[in-house]
């Protein structure tokens, strides 16, 4: 009698954690030890994590078993945040004493990232709709209930107030979002659990 075939489940498009994160099988993740996802966040095919640039560490002090711990966290990523096919996240750095430092990259909770946007800030707040093709530059700061329009090229060191449109090259505030932005399922900047379940 021959051998009976292994019976393999078809694969998914998307590997799915304990904690709900959907991550794409074809998206790129690199130092995934140094990138923390919240939970039920979607990353999406071809998205580049650049956890690997990260800061370093400082020698160990024999004397001190606390010095030199471990490696820091390059990428924070919070709850229900959606991150769109093509995107770029990497931590921001700067020159510092002839060496290159790297600081965290901190994304809040329900932030949609449109597809190829190249995000180099330092933190993005909560509730925050970033349009499709957007760049975030070194060290932009973005505060919650925000919304960064398509194409838009937020200079590095920008820090972008609550409640505010953005958009142009570079961008410039042109606008508010409104009372009541982002307070309904499927609507920019609101809730994004509707997206979330609607992937994988």
């Amino acid at each position: 009698m021959p051998p009976k075939p292994a019976s393999s489940k078809p694969k998914g498009d998307y590997i799915e954690t304990d904690t709900g994160n959907k991550v794409a099988r074809r998206s790129q993740l690199y130092g995934t030890q140094n990138i923390i996802l919240g939970g039920r966040t979607t990353i999406q095919p071809e998205v580049c994590i650049r956890g690997d640039l990260v800061r370093a560490a400082p020698p160990k002090d024999p004397k001190d078993p606390k010095s030199g711990a471990s490696a820091n966290t390059s990428v924070m990523v919070g709850r229900y945040t959606f991150v769109s096919t093509g995107s770029i996240l990497r931590p921001p750095h700067r020159l510092h004493k002839g060496t290159v430092s790297y600081h965290p990259l901190k994304i809040g909770d329900h932030t949609f990232i449109g597809e190829r946007c190249i995000i180099e800030a330092a933190s993005i707040g909560d509730h925050v709709y970033i349009g499709k093709g957007a760049v975030l530059g070194k060290m932009v700061i973005v505060k919650d209930w925000v919304k960064v329009l398509e194409g838009a090229v937020v200079a590095a060191g920008t820090v972008v107030p609550s409640g505010c449109v953005v958009g142009g090259r570079p961008a410039r505030v042109v606008g508010e979002v409104g009372d009541g932005w982002g307070m309904h399922e499927g609507m920019e900047g609101g809730d994004m659990r509707e997206l979330w379940r609607s992937v994988g």
